[in-house]
């Protein structure tokens, strides 16, 4: 008997790992074998004409004067913080090149974003506008990358008429989500004089999600059976739709860059493909229109080119890399001098560990909505079920009636039902509730090994306890069903409430043990 149980538990067990690796794609990234080797270490800018940068301003040269203006967006208006250096009698500077700042993913006010870098180059001599982030068409679902280039380009057409400003030198700086936009600009206005792709993706953001998912919990110490889920997940189409940014490729505005760009990583930034990125600026701009890059890596500098781990002197988070507001302002400034200007690639040595790749689609489980309406079905059907039948059975007892017409099941197979349906539930909630774990610390980019090692065992060994209830329920109700042969009032469950309620929690159960199993809980193997 025992045996028996223990065959039929392992049998489950392999199918549902089957199952689950049949059900979705893997993830088998590429190893990054072409390093990019820096010409030097020094970050420091130079200049094919000396006499550009003989004059270039240094941070902290200038006092600067913060003005709030209205940015006309056509439909709408949204607020600005102008920042414009001035001499030590309060006097403007003239003729000086200006700088449009393009936000990244998420909110983000002229106010609080930028703040250092904006001030740093104001300080250098360079007239800066932070505006805030248009929200009212930008969403988790919906961003239209070529509309919003259009409404930065009305900043950069307010900049150019600011006091001060000399129109032909007016550029773009984008971060992050920004690197996406910044291009789209420089083709709509090929007057614009210059770019700066800060932390830029390059790759489509459906596969640097991806990426940055992979590098972080690489770090963060996962189990092998946790990655298959990177594909499964941000492969898919979300539920409730959208995202069809998600695909969008900035590769072929690339291809028509005429201005020069300068490129910017940390190195310490596990989010962005920092080789990748540069690898791919450099071979599109060479298309048709051989737009000068040059590239900085700056140590132990995170997405934001700050230094992580360290204190700013104002208390107000980790301070920017010393170098980077420096070079910044040399390059504007320099130009066009310093737009080809050797070396091309500077800075620490970037190590990129995989390559960023088109993220494998899904084709069972591919729609979102479908694996929610999966979950939420199996787990209503259980839960629904057995609350049923307890309520039945707990009025049948208080009426005092005969329990076999309010819902009773044969020796031996009510409990391991009810364990069936029970730690199937749990499984997937203590699944869910492990990947968001992960999720918080990888975002936070530490590590926990209790939570993570000892998480991943406990979701697996519910899964395990849920195969061994439904193979001792297969074998029980087998049991029975032998004994029908002989006896016809033996019966599996008796009256309504039984019946349905055996059906429900067993077709719960099945549709979230093939979940769990879709999610890695059964894979075999690391």
């Amino acid at each position: 008997m025992v045996f028996r149980t223990f065959a039929a538990s392992l049998a489950l067990l392999v199918g549902l790992a089957v199952v689950g690796s049949l059900a979705g794609p893997q993830w088998h990234p590429v190893p990054v074998r072409d390093h990019i080797v820096p010409t030097r270490v020094d970050t420091t800018i130079e200049s094919n004409d000396p006499v550009s940068l003989a004059d270039a301003g240094q941070v902290g040269d200038h006092e600067v004067r913060s003005t709030v203006v209205p940015v006309d967006l056509g439909d709408t208006t949204v607020e600005g913080l102008l920042r414009r250096p001035v001499d030590e009698d309060g006097t403007l500077l003239e003729d000086r090149p200006g700088v449009v700042f393009v936000h990244g993913a998420g909110t983000g006010r002229a106010q609080e974003a930028f703040v250092r870098t904006a001030r740093m180059l104001a300080s250098a001599g360079i007239v800066t506008l932070v505006p805030d982030k248009r929200l009212d068409t930008y969403s988790t679902r919906e961003r239209d990358y070529e509309a919003m280039a259009e409404d930065y380009l009305r900043s950069v057409d307010l900049l150019r008429t600011v006091e001060g400003v000399d129109p032909a030198r007016v550029g773009a700086y984008g971060e992050s989500e920004g690197t996406w936009i910044v291009p789209v600009m420089q083709v709509d206005d090929p007057t614009l004089a210059f770019t700066v792709l800060v932390s830029a993706p390059v790759v489509p953001p459906r596969e640097q999600a991806a990426f940055a998912v992979d590098n972080y919990l690489r770090n963060t110490g996962v189990p092998g059976q946790v990655f298959r889920a990177i594909p499964r997940a941000v492969g898919m189409q979300l539920p409730g739709g959208g995202f069809d940014y998600a695909d969008f490729d900035v590769r072929p505005w690339l291809e028509q860059q005429t201005a020069p760009i300068l490129v910017v990583y940390g190195t310490a930034d596990p989010s962005m493909p920092i080789e990748q990125g540069v690898r791919l600026i450099l071979a599109d701009t060479g298309v048709g229109t051989d737009a000068p890059v040059t590239v900085r890596y700056y140590a132990g500098a995170d997405h934001g080119i700050r230094l992580r781990g360290e204190q700013s002197t104002d208390g107000a988070g980790s301070p920017l890399h010393p170098d980077f507001p420096r070079d910044l302002a040399a390059w504007i400034q320099g130009l066009p001098g310093t737009a080809d200007a050797a070396p091309r690639v500077a800075g620490d040595s970037p190590e990129q560990l995989y390559l960023a790749a088109p993220v494998p689609r899904p084709q069972w489980w591919g729609n979102g909505d479908v694996v929610v309406a999966v979950v939420v079905a199996g787990t209503g059907l259980v839960v629904l079920a057995l609350v049923a039948w307890g309520v039945a059975a707990l009025a049948h007892r208080l009426l005092h009636r005969p329990a076999p017409h309010g819902g009773r099941f044969a020796p031996g197979v009510g409990p391991p039902l009810v364990v069936l349906g029970v730690v199937s539930v749990a499984t997937v909630v203590g699944l869910a509730l492990y990947l968001a774990a992960v999720a918080r610390l990888a975002v936070d980019y530490e590590r926990d090994a209790l939570v993570v090692q000892g998480g991943w065992i406990t979701v697996r060994v519910l899964g395990v306890v849920a195969a061994v209830a439904a193979a001792v329920l297969l074998r029980r109700v087998g049991d029975v069903r032998v004994h029908r042969r002989a006896d016809r009032d033996v019966a599996v469950a008796h009256g309504a409430v039984a019946h349905v309620t055996l059906w429900a929690v067993v077709l719960g159960s099945a549709l979230l043990l093939v979940t769990a199993a879709y999610w890695g809980v059964y894979q075999l193997g690391i």
